[in-house]
């Protein structure tokens, strides 16, 4: 069987994306049906605080993921209706699950899921804690999405990049030769987002209309570049454990009295910034940025790249055939039909792992 299904929720925590691929042959890939499940506010809200430590977070860690898992049932009912596909014409469901702590500093990485309610929710074997196994081979576990870029965005000959705007960015990096570079940049859209729940009482800054009404506060985007984690050199990966609303505070204690507007402006700015100033360092000849996740429909953020990079086409991968905020998912789809294979799914030259390993733990219907 080709058909796999793809389940991400990213950083952002607004929600979670079901999609059914084909794959055909050794690079072709279909996007039969797609689904986008918004978090209720309860279970977004616990996400977002499991981030953190907090009282008796092992039962609360528990009773979220078995919500978790029942919603990405429904998600994948819904997809396959919508399809008019069989649970038994999948060959497996690739879960990314919900990552509430990324400490590969420490050896683990922690996404909450709960395979074996979704087995036994859908009738369909799962596949996942895809980062698990290269975290423990010394990497990073992050990202794990350059492989699937590679493949199906690659070009022989030309340097070109894909962006993912999530709640974190990070840049694939394909190289003229053939090589494949990745790693995290910093902040996309996690920090805009709580900014603009704050202040405007809504999930997110709508194609970056808000952030666009302000103006830059230098010396804090200044002090917040300085922030050394955007000067280590790859392999590198990062999160809510270092890019969250503490992070913001402490940076925000010095410019008490910042007009909200302003402050939205300087985060958008150190987010296309940060990504800007990494594609030219780590891949100079680049021609070409295709940009995927809910970022890419920020019209604010995609101006901001084209600005700080004259010369490079700066455009959604939708101009390549893929929704832009299905791009993560169809990778998970991905990464499962490598693990049924029995292939190695993660990029040692991106994670810094000792050698490839195949990715992923099996829960059978």
């Amino acid at each position: 069987m080709t058909l796999y299904v793809g389940l991400m929720s990213g950083t952002s925590i607004d929600g979670l994306d079901a999609v059914l691929v084909e794959f055909e042959g050794a690079a072709g890939t279909r996007l039969l049906a797609s689904t986008h499940a918004p978090f209720n506010s309860a279970l977004r809200d616990e996400l977002l605080a499991l981030n953190t430590a907090g009282h008796d977070e092992l039962h609360r860690a528990a009773v979220a993921a078995r919500a978790l898992a029942e919603a990405q049932a429904t998600a994948v009912h819904e997809t396959l209706a919508r399809a008019r596909a069989d649970a038994a014409d999948v060959r497996a469901i690739g879960s990314h699950g919900q990552t509430v702590r990324h400490r590969p500093d420490a050896g683990y990485t922690v996404q909450i899921n709960q395979g074996a309610l979704l087995a036994e929710r859908c009738g369909i074997d799962v596949v996942c804690d895809f980062r698990a196994r290269d975290v423990v081979a010394g990497g990073q576990g992050a990202p794990l999405v350059p492989a699937f870029h590679a493949e199906r965005f690659g070009v022989a000959g030309h340097a070109r990049a894909v962006l993912n705007l999530g709640g974190i960015a990070n840049l694939t990096l394909l190289g003229t030769d053939g090589s494949v570079k990745g790693f995290d940049t910093g902040p996309a859209n996690a920090l805009l987002d709580h900014w603009c729940a704050r202040h405007r009482g809504r999930p997110f800054d709508e194609d970056g209309r808000w952030a666009a009404s302000g103006t830059v506060i230098d010396p804090l985007l200044a002090t917040m570049l300085a922030d050394p984690y955007f000067d280590r050199p790859p392999p590198k990966s990062t999160g809510r454990d270092l890019f969250n609303a503490a992070w913001l505070e402490r940076h925000l204690a010095a410019f008490p009295a910042a007009d909200p507007a302003d402050v939205q402006a300087t985060l958008a700015e150190l987010s296309v910034r940060t990504v800007a100033v990494a594609l030219r360092r780590e891949l100079p000849g680049v021609q070409r940025l295709l940009v995927c996740g809910g970022g890419a429909l920020n019209v604010h953020l995609m101006n901001g790249l084209a600005r700080l990079l004259p010369g490079v086409a700066v455009e959604s991968t939708a101009v390549h055939g893929i929704d832009p905020t299905l791009v993560e998912a169809m990778a998970f789809a991905w990464l499962a039909r490598a693990f049924i294979d029995r292939q190695p799914g993660n990029r040692t030259d991106v994670t810094g792992a000792a050698g490839p390993r195949i990715l992923g733990a099996l829960y059978p219907k």
